[in-house]
């Protein structure tokens, strides 16, 4: 019998997805998770990311990454793990020491008022055939959402100060986007507002775009992480083996290398050692 995992790499238990959340994730391709940091745990976070951008040499080795030194208890955070035993995991590569899905990028957002992208981009990714990690899948009573980004809004996001923008249903849109609907103006655009230390989760089948920061008080700082199944990884690169190495053992296997196998460990890839590590 396969297991997912019920506790991260702290040892603390993974919150479920409830009914309604996996309603609203598969209606919509997006999901908030609010106040999901501390106080204690924020301001740790918030000081290494500014590091990292910043001043990236005053870190040690094994803390100059995205996730690395505090940062890294958002890589697999229980509400996240959660969710993405959910949608993404693959059981058959999953158990209590090692999740069924992967680490596949990430890169760490600093925006100040004014700042703007606005980008238009995704979309359809329940047509999109395998080998495109953007695919969207579903049957009664269960989704796979591939490629799946996770952001963490390290500073509160209030509604119209430019958090990222949605077209909700869109990653199941079996026409193209109309030119109107995909202007800054559309009404068809959601996006949201939380506090700090949240977390907004979303398949990148989903067409979504940045906008225009307008917050001259409070910066944007946010970090965008995104997950794939095991067997498959869509961006470039991995933290350096130092950084990996200064994990946990079980966040650890978010880091092994991208492929399946067959029989047992060590022939199925239910395992992270430095020769199984991606690059």
């Amino acid at each position: 019998m396969t297991l997912l995992p019920t506790t991260n790499a702290d040892g603390r238990t993974v919150i479920a997805m409830t009914d309604a959340q996996k309603y609203l994730f598969d209606l919509k391709g997006f999901l908030a998770l609010p106040g999901l940091l501390t106080a204690e745990e924020l301001g740790p976070i918030r000081e290494h990311q500014m590091k990292f951008l910043y001043e990236r040499d005053s870190l040690p080795p094994d803390e100059r990454d995205n996730h690395g030194g505090p940062s890294q208890i958002l890589l697999d955070h229980p509400a996240v793990v959660g969710v993405l035993n959910e949608i993404l995991s693959h059981q058959a590569l999953a158990s209590e020491e090692c999740y069924g899905f992967r680490y596949d990028h990430t890169y760490t957002s600093h925006r100040s008022a004014g700042h703007d992208n606005f980008s238009p981009h995704g979309g359809g990714g329940y047509f999109n055939f395998r080998g495109n990690s953007h695919i969207y899948q579903m049957q009664p009573g269960k989704v796979h959402s591939g490629l799946t980004r996770v952001v963490w809004e390290l500073n509160e996001v209030a509604a119209g100060d430019g958090g990222t923008l949605f077209l909700p249903g869109s990653h199941k849109a079996a026409f193209p986007r109309p030119e109107a609907w995909s202007q800054r103006d559309s009404p068809l655009w959601e996006s949201y507002a939380c506090p700090a230390g949240s977390a907004v989760i979303f398949t990148e089948g989903l067409c979504h775009s940045g906008t225009t920061w307008t917050n001259a008080e409070r910066d944007r700082l946010s970090l965008f992480t995104c997950y794939d199944t095991v067997n498959s990884k869509w961006g470039k690169g991995c933290p350096a083996a130092e950084v990996v190495a200064s994990f946990p053992a079980k966040r650890r296997t978010l880091f092994r290398g991208v492929w399946h196998g067959m029989s047992e460990v060590p022939g199925i890839n239910k395992y992270y050692e430095e020769a199984n590590q991606a690059v």
